[in-house]
């Protein structure tokens, strides 16, 4: 017993040691993968009915599935990005050459308040319109700079990109094609009751679905219809604010609505009555209502965790993981929900042997 104890023992830390060495060599490219098995989990079911068809020809089944994925998805993505960076290298140019200032539209704003406003604003010690002007001008060239960074960045790091979008491209086509034999393998290891294992993988499936179908497609389509407005008003940067507002759209309590209504309250205070009315009927009816109607149709009502565990999620998972954490901080949040569901099945199981 005790030479069998120091094997075991000897064995999980092999085992330990070098899958936190395999995780290490595969640690700078851990996007390209964490998005690879997203985009497979994403695709498994079309992957599924296409397999259906072509029973005999399981790579081309994968790689009928993988082009389908470049055409509505990555695509569309690196047209978008690129048509971002472009626009928010423009947008920094006109910042710093003055041409373009936040400052001079909140004077506009100020100088359209009633005396009554003024005198409230300097009681709060927020006179000091100079001041604001000057924090206003210098956040938005400071966020645009960002931007024009990125540009510059990925520019120069083309070969990095295409390589890390090889590896994604590559991983998903063989994950695609031996998902299911590797879901039965993980299935196999994981050193749990089969029912415990059933509901923690459909418990992972069903949030990175949920997160890429609902969360993302209904922020996507946010995003597209406040652009879209901002576009129909002729405002500047019409595609850089959509693309902001889909991201916010992410985030429960906050939204799209924390960047059109101040638009909306500027044309008021500026005297475009018509401009406000359309903006703010838009934002309310159209923009506003997207998050109740398509939520409900594309991620089940099962799968909805508490608004205040997605927000505390997704900004922990941001500010962890960058971009990646919108969907990584959500999924850890559900894991963690689960594996605390099953502690007290757990310990029975474990008492009663």
């Amino acid at each position: 017993m005790g030479e069998n104890g120091t094997y075991y023992r000897s064995f999980v830390t092999l085992l330990i040691v070098v899958s936190l060495a395999f995780g290490w060599l595969l640690l700078p490219y851990y996007s390209a993968i964490f998005w690879g098995a997203v985009l497979a989990v994403s695709f498994s079911p079309l992957h599924r009915r296409i397999t259906e068809r072509f029973p005999r020809y399981p790579n081309l089944s994968a790689l009928a599935t993988l082009l389908i994925c470049l055409v509505i998805v990555i695509f569309p993505l690196l047209v978008l990005i690129s048509a971002l960076l472009r626009e928010g290298a423009l947008i920094y140019q006109r910042l710093e050459s003055g041409e373009l200032s936040l400052g001079l539209y909140y004077e506009r704003i100020v100088d359209a308040l009633p005396d009554s406003v003024h005198q409230l604003l300097q009681e709060l010690g927020l006179g000091d319109m100079f001041s604001l002007q000057e924090k206003l001008s210098a956040g938005a060239l400071e966020g645009s700079k960002f931007i024009a960074g990125q540009a510059v960045n990925i520019g120069q790091n083309t070969a990095g990109v295409l390589i890390s979008l090889g590896i994604m491209l590559y991983l998903l086509f063989f994950l695609l094609r031996d998902g299911a034999h590797l879901a039965r393998t993980v299935k196999l290891l994981m050193p749990l009751d089969d029912e415990h294992k059933l509901m923690l993988i459909q418990k992972f499936i069903t949030v990175v679905r949920a997160t890429i179908k609902g969360n993302i497609v209904v922020a996507a389509t946010q995003g597209a219809l406040g652009g879209f407005i901002f576009w129909v008003l002729g405002i500047e940067g019409a595609l850089l604010w959509g693309v902001i507002m889909a991201f916010l759209s992410l985030l429960p309590a906050v939204g799209a609505a924390i960047i059109w209504f101040p638009v909306a309250v500027y044309f008021l205070v500026t005297g475009a009555y018509v401009d406000a009315t359309i903006l703010i009927a838009f934002g309310v009816f159209v923009i506003g209502l997207v998050d109740n109607i398509l939520r409900p149709l594309l991620v089940g009502k099962d799968t909805k965790m508490p608004d205040y565990v997605v927000l505390v999620s997704t900004l922990g998972g941001l500010a962890t993981f960058g971009l990646n954490g919108f969907v990584i901080g959500p999924l850890l949040a559900a894991l963690f929900m689960s594996v605390w569901s099953l502690f007290p099945a757990a310990i029975k199981t474990h008492h009663g042997r």
